[in-house]
């Protein structure tokens, strides 16, 4: 499969094109900065006609794509003034997708987040582990993923037997960044993130795994660690954090409070690399 990856240079967008390499997938990177070769074009996103061009067909890198993964972002609140984020994310996202549209690329996974659903979680979800049901934002980061999702889901209705993936990921954790779990067993450690997170090769295999399972129609799925990065089971975690909130009767001892059952159900999802 000739697939295109927007966002490359990033953490996860490095790594995903380096798993669907070695699965022997033909990756070409779209970013704004990034090493010259053969798999790489630096493209404006903010600019639709770079992107639809870039899509199209790029001399000497591809003559069309069977399939978009869309990765990039500014990636937090704070880097720019908050309108910025939402503007020149839901932007990026429109064109990106919109430009798929045109060109006939009907299989697209991008990335959404937890900030979709709740985070930084100071007001209780109304049951845990949180699922792919539950949709709120409380920062314009998060906003702007709500406005993609919603983009996503109408787009797949105007090419026929579009498949469109929103993942909405945690924290990702390279694999040079293990040593913040030494705060494990801190009572607030990741209170923000539901004590969830993933390691960015275990983000590019869900990554991967949307792509091989296409279904047409949209799909969201949550991509964490099936299990806690807290030392404390969950149950008691769950209860210090969200004191009266309704948790599933079959949680896991120390499974994830971001629930990642629908993406091990439907897409075979197993992460490979554990903090603990």
């Amino acid at each position: 499969m000739i697939v295109g990856v927007t966002g490359s240079s990033g953490k996860l967008g490095s790594a995903t094109m380096t798993h669907l390499r070695e699965h022997g997938h033909h990756v070409i990177g779209f970013d704004r900065h990034g090493s010259v070769g053969f798999d790489f074009t630096q493209v404006d996103l903010g600019d639709y006609g770079q992107i639809l061009d870039a899509l199209l067909g790029v001399t000497a890198r591809h003559g069309g794509l069977d399939a978009l993964v869309h990765l990039a972002a500014i990636p937090v609140n704070g880097i720019v003034p908050d309108a910025a984020t939402f503007d020149s994310n839901v932007s990026a996202t429109f064109h990106t997708l919109f430009a798929a549209h045109r060109a006939g690329i009907r299989n697209v996974v991008f990335a959404s987040s937890i900030t979709a659903m709740g985070f930084p979680f100071e007001q209780a979800p109304p049951s845990l582990p949180v699922d792919e049901t539950f949709t709120r934002a409380h920062n314009t980061y998060g906003l702007g993923k709500v406005a993609e999702e919603a983009i996503a889901a109408q787009l797949t209705g105007w090419t026929e037997g579009a498949s469109l993936t929103a993942l909405r990921f945690t924290n990702v954790v390279a694999p040079d960044e293990y040593a913040t779990f030494e705060r494990a067993c801190e009572p607030a450690y990741r209170r923000d993130l539901l004590g969830s997170w993933i390691d960015s090769r275990d983000g590019a295999l869900a990554v991967r795994l949307a792509l091989e399972a296409p279904a047409p129609g949209f799909r969201v799925y949550n991509v964490a660690h099936p299990e806690s990065g807290n030392s404390a089971p969950s149950a008691e975690v769950a209860e210090r954090w969200f004191p009266g909130t309704p948790v599933a009767s079959d949680l896991g001892e120390y499974e994830s409070l971001m629930s990642t059952r629908k993406i091990q159900r439907e897409l075979g999802f197993a992460a490979q690399h554990d903090w603990r």
